[in-house]
């Protein structure tokens, strides 16, 4: 089971989540200036990396707060989560630091 680290709740089960994609994405503007370009591209263009990457996750069977992860797309293993508006923490740094596998602190159990 993949334990996530709600930065308000603690440690929970996955299914209590939803993901919400891609985080820290700039909405373009002002909306006057901006072309069908550049609208089609903040809409439906998102980065797909191998390894870490940063989304969006929503706490829906918890709190139903929203807040941010750390999360690599290779093992699925949450780095950090933390709360929206701030800045992922860097490692070393993290409110929830990298565990040992099967710890949980976003690990795999």
């Amino acid at each position: 089971m993949l334990l996530i680290d709600c930065p308000f709740c603690g440690p929970r089960a996955e299914i209590e989540f939803r993901c919400g994609g891609e985080s820290h994405i700039q909405r373009p503007g002002p909306h006057t200036e901006v072309s069908d370009a550049e609208w089609a591209d903040y809409l439906y263009n998102r980065e797909n990396p191998k390894g870490e990457h940063r989304e969006r996750w929503f706490h829906a069977a918890g709190c139903r707060r929203w807040f941010n992860a750390a999360r690599d797309t290779v093992t699925h293993r949450f780095r950090v989560t933390y709360k929206m508006g701030e800045a992922c923490p860097e490692a070393g740094e993290s409110a929830v630091s990298e565990a040992a596998p099967g710890a949980v602190a976003g690990g795999v159990i």
